[in-house]
């Protein structure tokens, strides 16, 4: 699963990486992004002729929902079902968008420690996950929300968690904006792609969404991972 995550850069960076028009109004550094929380995406709006960079409110809202409650438990489409799924297939075929991110956080049991662990591709380059957006509500109640695909993780991130974003290298932008949807896009991520992340132990004060800075995403010591001795923990345990 992805629960909770960081996005620092600039609505100025993020337009500019993306070739994008900025429609956010401005974006604040949120280094412990939590469920409903407004996130920046970035889809393709044909009034605008292009590439929008939007704020969204993470979790997904179908049109059909009663209440906006609900998108808290929509936060996650995963890949195995998107295309069949009520909440999230007709956004699937025509209303996908890349989420950029600094991360993700996800915790692991250790005896009688839980660790979080920050993973992230560092300064260089943000993480794209491939999204979903959808319009709820009218008038004033109206809002755009969004969820984050998941895959089966792999590699080293299964010793964290059995679940991962679906990560878009930047050559696959283009096809997850474009207008044809089909199977091709939910292929994994490239493990060249994956390799590349770094898997950093952070400190404990990220457990708390009232807490932010970038000292949540600061390396602290831990012991190397292993096979035999880290459980997956789900986040709604905190």
């Amino acid at each position: 699963m992805c629960g909770r995550y960081a996005t620092s850069r600039s609505n100025v960076d993020l337009s500019a990486l993306f070739e994008a028009t900025d429609d956010t109004g401005g974006i604040e550094p949120d280094y412990n992004v939590a469920p409903t929380d407004p996130v920046p995406v970035v889809r393709v709006s044909q009034s605008a002729g292009g590439r929008v960079l939007s704020t969204a409110r993470w979790g997904l809202l179908p049109a059909w929902a009663k209440d906006p409650k609900a998108g808290a438990r929509m936060i996650n489409a995963r890949v195995e079902t998107v295309t069949t799924s009520n909440a999230f297939a007709q956004s699937f075929a025509r209303r996908r968008c890349l989420v950029p991110a600094d991360g993700w956080y996800e915790w692991v049991r250790r005896e009688n420690t839980k660790q979080p662990y920050f993973m992230t591709f560092g300064d260089a380059e943000p993480c794209v996950f491939a999204g979903l957006w959808s319009v709820w509500g009218k008038g004033d109640d109206r809002l755009l929300t969004c969820s984050i695909i998941t895959t089966p993780a792999v590699d080293d991130l299964a010793l964290i968690h059995d679940r991962m974003p679906l990560l878009l290298p930047r050559e696959r932008w283009d096809a997850w904006l474009g207008a044809e949807a089909d199977d091709s896009l939910l292929l994994p991520t490239p493990s060249s792609h994956v390799a590349r992340l770094e898997l950093r132990p952070v400190g404990a004060r990220v457990g708390d969404v009232h807490n932010d800075g970038p000292d949540l995403v600061a390396r602290v010591p831990a012991a190397p991972l292993r096979s035999s001795d880290v459980e997956p923990i789900d986040l709604t345990l905190f």
